[in-house]
């Protein structure tokens, strides 16, 4: 068809700098996360925990809410390793759920409805198509796990002075390294898995698979064989290993009891070992490249059919 009126012209305006086209794809993503009440209701119940660690902290440092509540201060948690290590491991948990109802349709929707030549045409590379949708995760989980853990931290140092707080530096940096490779390890799982299956049901079923089909294997290994070398394939088992390695709480005698099973030696006393934490940070390792290895296949601007 003939063009008469040549009054068309490129676009002339301001264009979004290259490093952050990514972040589209969270923008969005997001919205529409949060419009699902359950997961509002959700997200919301994962700020509990904070919420009473909080108020132990302030207790610990308030004589005259001691007094009014009758409380012991002997009864109260000691404000430690040990309690930040608990915290940051119930958040894990709280953050292990949420990823199962946020991940699943991140990737999956996409390829059920042949999305990706619409994203990969533009210049916009795969890396960053999974770097946009791993931010999702990346951002959702952090609110709930490390920004209020560090948040805790400078609460107790702010309560107990300036002496606590060189002392127990070290512990922000256990709290930001224990959740960022707990959610980077999720969230690599969870785009895999969304990569392979298209349906958000069975992906979501998938994922609590990984988790407790390889923990339940772990253990029959470690009751079979008398042993903890199965957790090296539970990534509960890795993950607790590597919190407790952070701050340093990790013991690797796991049991120790005595025996009489081996003929002509009587009684025999047998201690189980946990793996050592290089072995645990290696598996962890492991796996996500593999992740990023299944994600290079799997996210593509086309399929081939054979």
């Amino acid at each position: 068809m003939a063009v008469f009126e040549n009054a068309y012209k490129g676009y002339e305006g301001g264009l979004t700098p290259q490093w952050s086209r990514f972040l589209v794809l969270p923008r969005y993503s997001l919205r529409d996360v949060f419009k699902s009440k359950l997961f509002t209701a959700l997200f919301c119940l994962c700020f509990i925990y904070p919420l009473v660690a909080a108020i132990l902290v302030y207790l610990h440092h308030n004589a005259n809410a001691i007094q009014l509540l009758q409380i012991n201060v002997r009864e109260l948690l000691p404000i430690n390793a040990s309690f930040f290590l608990y915290f940051v491991q119930f958040q894990g948990w709280c953050a292990f759920l949420l990823t199962v109802i946020v991940a699943p349709p991140l990737v999956s929707r996409d390829l059920a409805n042949n999305a990706l030549p619409l994203y990969l045409y533009r210049p916009f590379s795969r890396a960053e198509y999974v770097l946009g949708k791993m931010s999702v995760i990346v951002v959702l989980l952090s609110l709930i796990t490390w920004v209020p853990g560090v948040l805790l931290f400078f609460l107790q140092a702010y309560l107990e002075g300036a002496g606590w707080l060189w002392r127990n530096l070290w512990m922000v940096g256990a709290i930001f390294t224990g959740s960022i490779i707990w959610i980077v390890l999720l969230a690599l799982l969870a785009l895999a898995i969304s990569a392979l299956v298209k349906w958000r049901v069975v992906a979501s079923g998938a994922l609590l698979g990984l988790f407790f089909v390889p923990s339940a294997l772990g253990g029959i290994i470690n009751g079979l064989f008398q042993t903890r070398i199965g957790h090296l394939i539970s990534p509960g088992a890795l993950i607790t290993n590597i919190w407790s390695g952070l701050f340093g709480r990790f013991a690797r005698e796991a049991d120790r009891y005595t025996t009489n099973s081996i003929p002509g030696r009587g009684f025999v006393e047998v201690v189980l070992l946990e793996p050592p934490l290089w072995a645990c940070w290696l598996m962890v390792a492991l796996v996500c490249a593999f992740c990023l290895w299944l994600l290079a296949r799997k996210v593509r601007a086309y399929e081939v059919v054979k």
